[in-house]
């Protein structure tokens, strides 16, 4: 954890130091947050640390612990596939009406995203690399002229980046793919292929979200055989 230097919007910086440090692995699931240590950490006082994690909880990413005060949510895995079933429909969409409407911008101003997407691959920084993913997906809502599409997505985006952080840390091969995806989306965008580009985006998503909930259900089953192991133990015992 890295101390905060004293600055305006101090709740906003402590929501996302904390979240980065979820998306990180830094604090699993499960893990207690204290305030006052925390406060410590980031070199604040207790009132932003309490109201920012308010906010966490209030975005199902931390939960109260029953005699342990706030914790690290697990992932929801039937969210998760819920979510990307509407993430699936969305993205097609704001890709379709992109390449219909901002062909353009995306010939202009497309190329430095995704080259600062593999930049971020190439630092092995979980947390850069899903701002860049974040800033490709948004610029593309941004020129399909359907302000609808961002605004749907936005209260999401801190969960997208919590399970997007549980498989960028586990998996070599994946990084470097999303962003060969990416630059086919945008390829289409700029070539105005409207049909194409909106298969291209569906499926993009819909790999995606299988990738996501098959580890995430592995996870979570290890982990419940884990903790069967450890009750039998202390049964025999």
């Amino acid at each position: 954890m890295r101390a905060l230097t004293p600055q305006s919007r101090l709740v906003e910086q402590v929501y996302e130091a904390i979240l980065s440090e979820i998306t990180e692995g830094k604090l699993p699931p499960n893990s207690r947050l204290i305030q006052d240590e925390l406060a410590e950490v980031y070199g604040v006082s207790r009132q932003p640390v309490q109201q920012a994690l308010l906010l966490l909880r209030n975005h199902g990413l931390v939960r109260d612990a029953p005699r342990r005060g706030l914790v690290v949510s697990p992932l929801d895995v039937d969210f998760i596939r819920n979510l990307y079933e509407i993430r699936e429909v969305l993205e097609g969409l704001s890709c379709r009406k992109a390449a219909e409407c901002g062909s353009e911008r995306a010939r202009v101003e497309g190329p430095t995203l995704i080259a600062a997407g593999r930049e971020a691959v190439a630092t092995g920084s979980v947390t850069k690399q899903i701002a860049a993913d974040m800033a490709f997906h948004c610029f593309l809502y941004e020129i399909s002229g359907n302000l609808m599409i961002g605004e749907t997505t936005a209260p999401y985006w801190h969960y997208l980046r919590r399970v997007m952080g549980e498989v960028l840390r586990d998996d070599e091969k994946m990084p470097g793919s999303i962003w060969d995806e990416h630059a086919a989306i945008l390829e289409a965008v700029i070539a105005g292929e409207a049909d194409r580009v909106e298969t291209l985006a569906r499926n993009h998503i819909s790999r995606a979200a299988k990738i996501f909930v098959t580890r995430l259900q592995a996870f979570q089953e290890t982990a419940i055989a884990d903790q069967q192991s450890r009750s039998l133990r202390r049964i025999r015992r």
